[in-house]
Protein backbone atom coordinates (compact mmCIF):
# COMPACT_ATOMS: atom_id res chain seq x y z
CA UNK A 1 0.00 0.00 0.00
CA UNK A 2 1.85 3.08 -0.92
CA UNK A 3 1.72 5.55 1.64
CA UNK A 4 0.24 9.51 1.45
CA UNK A 5 3.90 10.61 1.24
CA UNK A 6 4.75 8.31 -1.61
CA UNK A 7 1.94 9.89 -3.57
CA UNK A 8 3.15 13.22 -2.58
CA UNK A 9 6.15 12.67 -4.01
CA UNK A 10 5.52 11.90 -7.17
CA UNK A 11 2.50 14.46 -7.69
CA UNK A 12 4.87 17.32 -6.69
CA UNK A 13 8.22 17.22 -8.35
CA UNK A 14 10.24 19.31 -5.92
CA UNK A 15 9.44 16.76 -3.48
CA UNK A 16 10.55 14.14 -5.18
CA UNK A 17 14.02 16.21 -5.94
CA UNK A 18 14.63 16.78 -2.54
CA UNK A 19 13.93 13.26 -1.54
CA UNK A 20 16.18 11.73 -4.20
CA UNK A 21 19.21 14.83 -3.29
CA UNK A 22 18.57 13.46 0.00
CA UNK A 23 18.91 10.10 0.01
CA UNK A 24 22.14 10.93 -2.68
CA UNK A 25 23.90 11.96 0.57
CA UNK A 26 24.90 8.84 1.41
CA UNK A 27 26.95 8.08 -1.55
CA UNK A 28 28.43 11.53 -1.51
CA UNK A 29 25.78 13.48 -3.40
CA UNK A 30 24.02 13.49 -6.61
CA UNK A 31 26.34 13.85 -9.31
CA UNK A 32 28.28 11.04 -7.16
CA UNK A 33 25.15 9.04 -7.38
CA UNK A 34 24.16 8.98 -10.98
CA UNK A 35 27.92 7.71 -12.11
CA UNK A 36 27.92 4.75 -9.83
CA UNK A 37 26.32 2.04 -12.50
CA UNK A 38 28.65 3.07 -15.15
CA UNK A 39 32.08 3.50 -13.34
CA UNK A 40 34.40 1.78 -15.26
CA UNK A 41 32.77 1.62 -18.54
CA UNK A 42 34.16 2.63 -21.59
CA UNK A 43 31.27 5.01 -23.53
CA UNK A 44 31.13 6.81 -26.67
CA UNK A 45 29.52 9.87 -28.05
CA UNK A 46 26.76 7.61 -30.53
CA UNK A 47 26.24 4.80 -28.36
CA UNK A 48 22.54 4.03 -27.90
CA UNK A 49 21.50 4.39 -24.48
CA UNK A 50 17.81 3.46 -22.58
CA UNK A 51 16.77 5.37 -19.32
CA UNK A 52 14.15 2.67 -17.82
CA UNK A 53 11.87 3.96 -15.75
CA UNK A 54 13.35 7.44 -16.44
CA UNK A 55 10.85 9.24 -14.05
CA UNK A 56 11.08 12.75 -14.36
CA UNK A 57 15.15 12.81 -16.03
CA UNK A 58 17.22 13.17 -12.94
CA UNK A 59 19.22 10.15 -14.40
CA UNK A 60 18.47 11.10 -18.00
CA UNK A 61 20.12 14.22 -17.50
CA UNK A 62 23.38 12.78 -16.82
CA UNK A 63 23.32 10.24 -19.63
CA UNK A 64 22.94 12.97 -21.96
CA UNK A 65 26.27 14.54 -21.41
CA UNK A 66 27.60 10.74 -22.20
CA UNK A 67 25.92 10.06 -25.85
CA UNK A 68 23.84 11.61 -28.50
CA UNK A 69 20.89 8.96 -28.12
CA UNK A 70 19.53 8.42 -25.26
CA UNK A 71 15.81 6.86 -25.27
CA UNK A 72 14.00 7.49 -21.59
CA UNK A 73 10.79 4.86 -21.16
CA UNK A 74 8.34 5.39 -18.38
CA UNK A 75 4.85 4.45 -18.10
CA UNK A 76 3.58 8.01 -16.60
CA UNK A 77 2.28 10.82 -18.97
CA UNK A 78 3.51 12.98 -16.08
CA UNK A 79 7.10 11.68 -15.36
CA UNK A 80 7.43 12.21 -19.34
CA UNK A 81 5.80 15.16 -19.76
CA UNK A 82 8.52 16.80 -16.62
CA UNK A 83 11.14 15.01 -18.16
CA UNK A 84 10.24 16.42 -22.07
CA UNK A 85 10.55 19.84 -19.90
CA UNK A 86 13.56 18.98 -18.21
CA UNK A 87 16.04 17.05 -20.67
CA UNK A 88 14.56 17.99 -24.23
CA UNK A 89 17.52 16.51 -25.55
CA UNK A 90 16.35 13.03 -25.39
CA UNK A 91 13.65 10.83 -27.02
CA UNK A 92 11.03 9.46 -24.53
CA UNK A 93 8.72 6.57 -25.17
CA UNK A 94 5.37 6.20 -22.90
CA UNK A 95 5.18 2.43 -22.37
CA UNK A 96 5.69 -0.41 -19.60
CA UNK A 97 9.79 -1.81 -19.05
CA UNK A 98 7.95 -5.70 -18.91
CA UNK A 99 6.69 -4.77 -22.42
CA UNK A 100 9.08 -2.72 -24.35
CA UNK A 101 8.68 -1.24 -28.17
CA UNK A 102 11.77 -1.84 -29.43
CA UNK A 103 13.37 -4.23 -31.60
CA UNK A 104 15.85 -6.91 -30.55
CA UNK A 105 19.58 -6.02 -29.94
CA UNK A 106 18.99 -2.20 -30.30
CA UNK A 107 20.95 -0.48 -27.10
CA UNK A 108 24.47 -0.48 -25.99
CA UNK A 109 23.50 -0.07 -22.30
CA UNK A 110 20.18 -0.16 -20.11
CA UNK A 111 20.58 2.24 -17.30
CA UNK A 112 17.77 1.84 -14.71
CA UNK A 113 18.12 3.91 -10.99
CA UNK A 114 16.04 3.02 -7.87
CA UNK A 115 12.97 1.65 -9.66
CA UNK A 116 13.08 -2.29 -9.51
CA UNK A 117 12.27 -2.43 -6.05
CA UNK A 118 9.07 -1.38 -7.26
CA UNK A 119 8.31 -3.87 -9.41
CA UNK A 120 6.18 -7.08 -8.18
CA UNK A 121 8.80 -10.44 -8.54
CA UNK A 122 6.86 -11.49 -11.80
CA UNK A 123 7.39 -7.73 -13.33
CA UNK A 124 10.47 -8.43 -12.23
CA UNK A 125 11.44 -11.09 -13.93
CA UNK A 126 9.39 -9.94 -17.49
CA UNK A 127 11.53 -6.97 -16.85
CA UNK A 128 15.13 -8.45 -17.00
CA UNK A 129 14.01 -10.73 -20.03
CA UNK A 130 13.19 -7.75 -21.72
CA UNK A 131 16.36 -5.73 -20.77
CA UNK A 132 18.24 -8.83 -22.11
CA UNK A 133 15.95 -9.13 -25.59
CA UNK A 134 16.79 -5.05 -26.12
CA UNK A 135 20.56 -5.01 -25.56
CA UNK A 136 22.68 -5.97 -28.35
CA UNK A 137 25.22 -8.64 -27.67
CA UNK A 138 27.85 -7.41 -25.42
CA UNK A 139 25.74 -4.81 -23.92
CA UNK A 140 25.41 -4.41 -20.71
CA UNK A 141 22.24 -3.68 -18.30
CA UNK A 142 23.45 -1.02 -15.64
CA UNK A 143 21.32 -0.63 -12.32
CA UNK A 144 21.60 1.00 -8.96
CA UNK A 145 18.87 -0.24 -6.29
CA UNK A 146 18.00 -1.10 -2.98
CA UNK A 147 20.17 -4.21 -1.08
CA UNK A 148 19.66 -4.75 2.92
CA UNK A 149 22.05 -3.06 4.66
CA UNK A 150 25.63 -4.97 5.54
CA UNK A 151 26.04 -2.16 8.46
CA UNK A 152 23.56 -2.09 11.69
CA UNK A 153 23.60 0.95 11.53
CA UNK A 154 21.79 1.87 8.43
CA UNK A 155 19.02 -0.46 9.61
CA UNK A 156 16.54 2.25 10.98
CA UNK A 157 17.32 4.81 8.42
CA UNK A 158 16.48 2.51 5.71
CA UNK A 159 13.10 1.11 7.78
CA UNK A 160 11.84 4.70 8.32
CA UNK A 161 12.09 5.54 4.78
CA UNK A 162 10.62 2.65 3.28
CA UNK A 163 7.80 2.93 6.03
CA UNK A 164 7.08 6.60 4.38
CA UNK A 165 7.95 6.28 0.73
CA UNK A 166 7.86 2.73 -0.36
CA UNK A 167 5.30 -0.44 -0.83
CA UNK A 168 5.61 -3.89 0.03
CA UNK A 169 7.42 -4.64 -3.22
CA UNK A 170 10.39 -2.76 -1.59
CA UNK A 171 10.21 -5.27 1.30
CA UNK A 172 9.81 -8.06 -1.06
CA UNK A 173 12.44 -6.95 -3.69
CA UNK A 174 15.25 -6.76 -0.28
CA UNK A 175 14.96 -10.91 0.02
CA UNK A 176 15.56 -11.07 -3.80
CA UNK A 177 19.28 -12.44 -5.51
CA UNK A 178 19.15 -9.91 -8.03
CA UNK A 179 22.33 -11.32 -9.31
CA UNK A 180 21.34 -14.57 -9.51
CA UNK A 181 17.88 -13.54 -11.23
CA UNK A 182 20.05 -12.37 -13.86
CA UNK A 183 22.38 -15.06 -14.53
CA UNK A 184 19.30 -17.25 -14.75
CA UNK A 185 18.01 -14.57 -17.50
CA UNK A 186 21.38 -15.09 -19.86
CA UNK A 187 23.59 -12.14 -18.06
CA UNK A 188 26.92 -12.18 -16.93
CA UNK A 189 27.17 -10.74 -13.40
CA UNK A 190 29.81 -9.84 -11.22
CA UNK A 191 29.57 -9.76 -7.50
CA UNK A 192 27.38 -5.98 -6.40
CA UNK A 193 29.13 -2.99 -5.44
CA UNK A 194 27.88 -2.01 -2.07
CA UNK A 195 27.38 1.32 -0.92
CA UNK A 196 25.99 3.69 2.19
CA UNK A 197 26.70 0.33 4.13
CA UNK A 198 25.41 -2.21 2.22
CA UNK A 199 21.88 -0.48 1.50
CA UNK A 200 22.48 0.26 -2.23
CA UNK A 201 23.88 -2.22 -4.85
CA UNK A 202 25.51 -1.52 -8.36
CA UNK A 203 25.16 -4.08 -10.97
CA UNK A 204 26.53 -4.20 -13.96
CA UNK A 205 25.19 -7.27 -16.08
CA UNK A 206 26.48 -8.34 -19.65
CA UNK A 207 24.80 -9.68 -22.32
Amino acid sequence: MATILRDWSYRYQWLYDGISRLAALSVGGEGHFRQLALQGLTLHSDIQILDLCCGSGQGTEFLVKLSQNVTGLDASPLSLQRARQNVPNATYVEAFAEDMPFTDSLFDVVHTSAALHEMEPEQLRKIIQEVYRVLKPGGVFTLVDLHPPTNPIFRPGLSVFFWLFETETAWEFLKTDLPGLLRKNGFEVNAPSLYAGGSLQVIQARK
